[in-house]
């Protein structure tokens, strides 16, 4: 029984993750219906105010639900929220087994969707795979329980650590793989986040580019329809309206200064917000805060040395993306971090987690130890 659990399990995870472009802010789910050791329905949450992974499995199963099993990847939600509550819809359908992921960190939920199932005489059980059923949904998981997003900081780097040339030059370091895996990193977070220095040299606009994602064609539709929010954290206002990174769509700009400006940027299509910090510039870890509450699970920065430098000091990095080029940039570039360390003592520690080649280059995921 416990293997074709986990089998089961295995399927509604593989459909959750077809999710991963689009259902911010809600979690990344997927169901299995299952009867006679075979599945009879299977659905995933594609979008936020579209019905649930259970719903979708248990039309698909239709009559053949009665008695069956239901595999979840996160507890069955049990509150009214855009949708009906999905432990009413499997009660309904006569399941005789719920089998969850894990319990669902939302504190509207929390056990109670369970705690439903159970009052209605379904069997339930509880934290088959929980591991990668929690790896999928970080972002939410940590919204939830820290009011506070999950920050991925993405960095492309030469072989000898340098980022940039001296004149701060950095297009392209990585190759057309590289660029691609960044594009689906963009695409799975609910805010990119830089800062006026890449902005005014790369002339970057930091959108997803549908046709670098390198996914099917439902998954690339789905991945376009949501773009994610991109913020500028510009403390003094540095960046002229018309730069590439306005033109490309509405923005969210996070800034020291009085919002007296904020009309102007109103009027172009953008937001300012304030969020002023020590010495002019933005409160970064408050700017998580704020973007938590709007509903950001996952927040990727894509900055140069100095504002990635201050998410790193600050503690408030999650994950590092580094992808590495087979190439050195030389003594005068710049460095991947302003993080200046006197003491080998000093220097903070990291787990490497993943490393793979992404085409000529290489990737590290690595998080604080």
């Amino acid at each position: 029984m416990m293997h074709s659990d986990q089998t089961f399990m295995a399927r509604a995870l593989e459909l959750a993750r077809k999710g991963l472009y689009s259902t911010h802010p809600n979690p990344r789910v997927g169901c299995v219906v299952v009867r006679d050791g075979q599945i009879v329905g299977e659905g995933w949450h594609a979008r936020a105010g579209e019905p649930h992974a259970e719903v979708h499995a248990l039309r698909q199963a239709g009559e053949q639900a009665r008695g069956a099993t239901a595999y979840v990847t996160l507890e069955p939600c049990s509150h009214h929220g855009r949708t009906p509550p999905c432990a009413d819809a499997l009660v309904a359908a006569g399941v005789a087994r719920v089998v969850a992921a894990m319990q669902d960190p939302n504190p509207q939920v929390a056990g109670n969707g369970l705690e439903r199932l159970e009052q209605a005489g379904i069997q339930v059980q509880c934290g088959v795979l929980e591991g990668e059923a929690r790896a999928l949904n970080v972002g939410f998981i940590k919204r939830m329980e820290q009011g506070l997003p999950f920050v991925r900081v993405k960095l492309a780097m030469s072989l000898d650590g340098r980022t940039a040339m001296a004149s701060g030059e950095s297009q392209w370091i990585t190759g057309p793989a590289a660029r691609a895996a960044v594009q689906r990193l963009r695409a799975r977070s609910s805010v990119v986040l830089s800062g006026a220095d890449t902005v005014l040299a790369d002339a970057a606009r930091l959108t997803v580019r549908a046709d670098e994602l390198g996914l099917d064609a439902e998954l690339t539709a789905l991945a376009v329809t949501r773009p994610p929010l991109r913020v500028l954290v510009d403390g003094r206002l540095r960046v002229a309206l018309d730069v590439p990174f306005f033109q490309a769509g509405s923005t969210l700009v996070a800034t020291s200064v009085a919002a007296s400006e904020a009309e102007r940027y109103r009027h172009e299509g953008h937001e300012l917000l304030e969020v002023p910090g020590a010495d002019g510039y933005v409160d970064l870890r408050q700017l998580l805060v704020e973007l938590a509450a709007r509903g950001a699970n996952e927040v990727l920065v894509e900055a140069g040395p100095r504002l990635a430098g201050a998410f790193a000091r600050l503690g408030l990095v999650d994950e590092y993306q580094l992808f590495v080029a087979p190439k050195f940039l030389g003594s005068s570039a710049r460095p991947l971090l302003d993080w200046p360390l006197a003491h080998m003592a000093e220097a903070p520690q990291l787990k490497i987690v993943e490393m793979r080649a992404v085409g000529d280059d290489w990737r590290i995921i690595a998080v604080p130890a």
